[in-house]
This record gives structure tokens, sequence and C-alpha cells, in this order.
């Protein structure tokens, strides 16, 4: 075997762990298959069939109010009758415990919301795997960070009809395809420095989840060099429950080639094995 068949392999086993540990999340007893219902909450107290309580959101955040014999866990700690969850700062999330389950309780978009996660949930029990294209090398690129001077506020739409987010963006990722050179808005990734771009291509609504998909790309080095990685263009949980509420890509994140690399559309959504 030669040193670049080792390579290849290598390559492979790194995109195949970074998938299996991806499907895990998703498909995890708490994960987004496993939750319910997506509950909207308003000042009028309102009772669920899937979470215990009536439910609330008031000026001072979200409110519980427990029945006798109910009960639910935050923090490690048991709480029964009345429970103030405060005020939950956008895209942030408070896990409730009950039983077996997860009362997730979340603003996004400025609405505060309750989402039971249930182990048992049929589209967990349901699922298999997300059918994706082979990992080829060809589909890493060495790309560039365009940081802007100071951050910008980008308002994009979301899965949920009517519902906007706003990310603050710290610059562009440029990068070639067949020698052509895009950019895409870049927002701020999972860890420090990291980077994520929501962006659709001609394979979009085809072969891949027609409203997104989303791309970590590592910190810039010292030259701001970063490497694009497109074998890792991954689905958002909403291209496997309406339940989700992620957001939809900039307007100019369209790029104007298939990108036949990365996640493709889930079995769930009638995607091809």
């Amino acid at each position: 075997m030669t040193v670049q068949d080792v390579d290849l392999v290598s390559f492979v086993r790194d995109w195949e762990r970074w998938h299996s540990a991806k499907e895990e999340v998703l498909s995890g007893p708490h994960g987004f298959l496993a939750i319910t219902s997506l509950r909207w909450l308003s000042a009028e107290p309102a009772r669920f069939e899937d979470a215990p309580g009536a439910w609330s959101s008031t000026p001072d955040g979200v409110v519980v109010e427990l029945d006798e014999g109910e009960e639910l866990t935050v923090e490690g700690v048991t709480v029964r009758g009345r429970h103030d969850f405060g005020v939950i700062a956008e895209r942030a999330s408070v896990n409730a415990g009950w039983d077996e389950a997860v009362i997730e309780v979340a603003k996004r978009g400025g609405h505060d919301i309750v989402r039971p996660r249930h182990p048992d949930s049929a589209l967990r029990k349901a699922f298999s795997y997300t059918p994706a294209y082979a990992p080829e090398p060809h589909w890493v690129r060495t790309g560039r960070f365009l940081p802007f001077g100071e951050p910008r506020p980008v308002t994009v739409g979301a899965a949920v009809e009517g519902l906007e987010h706003v990310y603050d963006s710290p610059g562009q990722v440029e990068f070639d395809l067949g020698g052509t050179p895009y950019r895409l808005t870049a927002f701020n990734g999972r860890t420090p420095g990291s980077l994520m771009v929501l962006f659709t291509d001609r394979t979009s609504g085809v072969t891949t989840y027609a409203a997104n998909r989303s791309l970590q790309i590592g910190p810039p080095d010292a030259e701001g060099r970063v490497t694009v990685d497109f074998n890792r263009a991954g689905n958002l949980p909403c291209a496997y429950t309406d339940l989700a509420t992620c957001p939809l890509p900039p307007a100019e994140n369209r790029l104007p080639v298939a990108v036949e690399a990365g996640e493709r559309i889930p079995l769930e959504r009638g995607g091809q094995p």
C-alpha cells in the first residue's frame, strides 16, 4: 500500500468518525429526533400532553405551574409547584428532566418555546442513518477568511414560516471551485475562533436538503487561511423534522454550482439510500 493510499484511507476514516458522531448526537435519547412537539408560549398558561404543568411566557421569563404529583428536575434539583425559569437568552436553552424525557425550554426568534424530547418518539425509533456522498479529497478547498472591520448583524429567515434569526457575522470566507472564486458570509462556529456557513447550491432540493446546508470551518491561521471541507456539509435538524427552527442561508450564500459532497436528503424526507 502506498503512502497515497494510506492518506486516502485515513481521510475516509476521519470523515466516517465525523459522520458517526453527528448521527449519534442527532439520534441520541434526547436529540432532535426525540422531539415530540414545538410549543409557542403565550401569556395564557397552557398544558401539553407531552409535558407536565401549565406553561406561560411572562415579562419575567418562562413560568411553569406544576400540579400535585408533578415534578421536574432543573439543574439537578427537583422542583414542584411554581417554577420560574427566568428570561432565557436568544438561542439559549434550559433542559428540565421529567422521568425519561427532557423538556427543553428555549427562546427562538424572540419567542419562548417548549420542546419535549422523548426517547421513545416515533421519529427516533424509526431512524436508521443519513445518506451521504462518498468523501472525496477534491472537495477540500483552501480558502481565506476576510474579516469585517466590525461584526455585522445579518437577518435570515427560518424553517418556521414568519420567524427570523439575527446573527453577527465576523466576515466572509473566500475559496474557489473549478477555478471560479466564491465568497460566503460566515457566522461564528461552535468553538472560539471557528466559523460556520449556511449555504445552498445546485444540488439543493435535488440530492441535498432544499432549505439549507451547514458547514463548520476551523479557526483561520495567522495568515487568514481556512480549510473548507465540503465533505462535511451537514444537514441541520430541520432536514429531519418540522419541529426545528433552523436558520436559512443569507441570500448571498446561494452557490451557482453543484456541490456533490456531504450529507444528502434524509430518508425521512424522501431521500435515496
